[in-house]
């Protein structure tokens, strides 16, 4: 029997050819997207920081022009709307008590579920997992008559126990990723020189596992940053708003006045923390993320 082993090389050739321009088409399609969605994100971003500094008459007639001058006056009449001092220290006060709430609790959980042997692990796990999938708005009514009953509507102690109790389920699941890839020799080595299970946590896992904790951390503080139906339903005086809050007040007394400029101006404050926490922990972030999606 003779084979044409020219022919079955050629037909190699051609199927890896084909598989190539493929992988080459799909490749192009998803970074096309990509660039879409980042040319419209920075469009917007572009659009509201130079309107910041331009006047409402010129603000709609000079689109996408650059503002003549850098004026600050916007900036300073959305600062006196905004009442930004007193929101702002709320909202920095009720984050970073939260974040930190969070993960002293998920951690210790995330590394329970993974790490220790015990019987109702994994439908524990599955229980974690299960808050992710409802719905906040379900659970407004009864939140809000349990933190009634507590007093604690409308104060910062009961905001921060409501984000810290609906994020936990997330960074739960973010964190056992992390602590899943962490090699089991070195909790064994742990033992054996005489370490118990709070010891081997704290002196072994805590510092293995801190890319994951900062990305936990970075992603519930944007996310608690810029949060505003919890704090919309548990806030209802003034003096306890957070920057969310104070924004939509802001733009509920600017948009009859058409004050645009003012809102974007507002707007601008608002996102500069988070702008400049992800810049300065961006590499974290993604060293984290990519630590935790490699196991």
């Amino acid at each position: 029997m003779n084979i044409d082993y020219d022919f079955l090389k050629s037909k190699a050739r051609e199927r890896q050819y084909m598989r190539v321009n493929k992988f080459s088409f799909r490749k192009l399609i998803i970074h096309a997207i990509l660039i879409i969605w980042c040319t419209s994100i920075g469009m917007l971003l572009y659009f509201m920081i130079t309107s910041s500094f331009k006047t409402n008459k010129t603000v709609f007639k000079q689109l996408w022009a650059l503002p003549e001058k850098l004026s600050i006056v916007n900036f300073a009449k959305a600062w006196s709307n905004l009442n930004f001092g007193r929101y702002t220290f709320n909202s920095v006060f009720v984050v970073i008590i939260s974040v930190i709430l969070i993960i002293v609790i998920s951690a210790p959980a995330s590394y329970a579920l993974t790490r220790m042997k015990m019987r109702f692990a994994q439908p524990m796990t599955f229980f974690y997992l299960a808050g992710m999938g409802i719905p906040i708005q379900l659970l407004f009514i009864p939140l809000f008559k349990i933190m009634a009953s507590l007093n604690l509507v409308n104060t910062l102690p009961g905001l921060i126990i409501v984000y810290t109790a609906l994020s936990i389920p997330f960074t739960v699941f973010l964190l056992t990723g992390f602590f899943i890839s962490i090699p089991s020799e070195l909790e064994d080595a742990a033992f054996i020189d005489g370490c118990n299970e709070f010891q081997a946590f704290f002196k072994v896992m805590v510092p293995m596992a801190t890319p994951g904790i900062v990305t936990a951390a970075i992603f519930n503080f944007i996310g608690l940053w810029n949060e505003y139906m919890l704090a919309l339903v548990f806030i209802t005086g003034n003096e306890n708003k957070t920057l969310s809050l104070g924004l939509y007040s802001l733009y509920s007394s600017l948009q009859y006045t058409s004050d645009w400029v003012s809102i974007f101006a507002g707007s601008v404050l608002v996102i500069i923390p988070t702008a400049i926490i992800f810049i300065i922990l961006s590499e974290k972030l993604i060293s984290g993320i990519t630590m935790g999606a490699i196991k």
